[in-house]
């Protein structure tokens, strides 16, 4: 499989495309700015200009001429992604991977693997509406809280208590994600729902306290008034499928 297209060349969505341009795949990359086509044109990323929040135009079949659709984006619109599904069917895409989220889980303070119940929620509907679809199979990754380069934990919670610091952080690194979502594609496995998190779970007091150390910033300010809600992530499926080692190992070290 060596045509992709990347639904949203944002934070993840672009150096995705960039990695997997390296591994000799020709990659469609899709932004809802104007502004950033040229961006994208300038590194070999073949640009369209679609917007599930808004009716799609003729350019959403030739984005769609591809074999497998990562979908990137952040929008919680259950109507949007039931007309991108409609879309889908009429295409050549018959493998999808949708990028999901760990908050589909409640926190019910223990290990939480792939079978837990989720919470009803738009993203689980969406999820939902993809792996009930006949016309291609879906893998759905539920990230972790994303963090590398730019997106630094030691700036998040400015001015702000952090609750619940007895409880564990659930994170994973920009590179594992990619690499994660390259591996899906090169050994061809679909049909399936991964947790993606680091295996590393160090206190939110422990995690934020060096976060805030390490790029200089005053030590955090924890609120420990309520009820310990937390929920510990497993990628053990995910590793044993892929036969994954992480990249980033050490949260604390990032």
């Amino acid at each position: 499989m060596k045509d992709v297209s990347i639904l949203g060349c944002g934070w993840l969505g672009k150096p995705l495309a960039l990695y997997l341009l390296g591994k000799e795949y020709v990659i469609k990359g899709s932004t809802t700015s104007g502004n950033k086509l040229n961006s994208l044109d300038e590194v070999k990323i073949i640009p369209f200009l679609i917007d599930i929040d808004k009716e799609f135009n003729e350019e959403i079949q030739e984005f769609l001429a591809s074999e497998v659709l990562i979908i990137v984006i952040t929008s919680k619109n259950v109507l949007g992604f039931k007309k991108l599904i409609q879309e889908i069917e009429k295409s050549a895409i018959r493998k999808v991977i949708f990028i999901s989220s760990t908050s589909v889980y409640p926190s019910l303070n223990k290990v939480i693997i792939e079978e837990e119940q989720t919470i009803n929620s738009p993203l689980v509907e969406i999820e939902n509406a993809f792996r009930v679809n006949k016309s291609f199979e879906t893998t759905i990754i539920r990230f972790a809280g994303l963090l590398g380069y730019d997106r630094k934990p030691g700036n998040w919670f400015e001015g702000k208590k952090i609750p619940h610091p007895k409880g564990f952080v659930n994170m994973i690194h920009q590179d594992d994600c990619i690499e994660i979502l390259y591996q899906i594609i090169k050994q061809n496995v679909w049909g399936e729902v991964f947790n993606a998190c680091s295996s590393h779970h160090p206190t939110r007091e422990e995690f934020y306290t060096t976060a805030k150390i390490k790029i200089k910033k005053e030590p955090p300010i924890f609120d420990d008034s309520l009820a310990l809600k937390y929920k510990i992530i497993s990628s053990d499926k995910l590793q044993k499928r892929l036969n994954y080692r992480f990249i980033h190992t050490d949260l604390l070290d990032i």
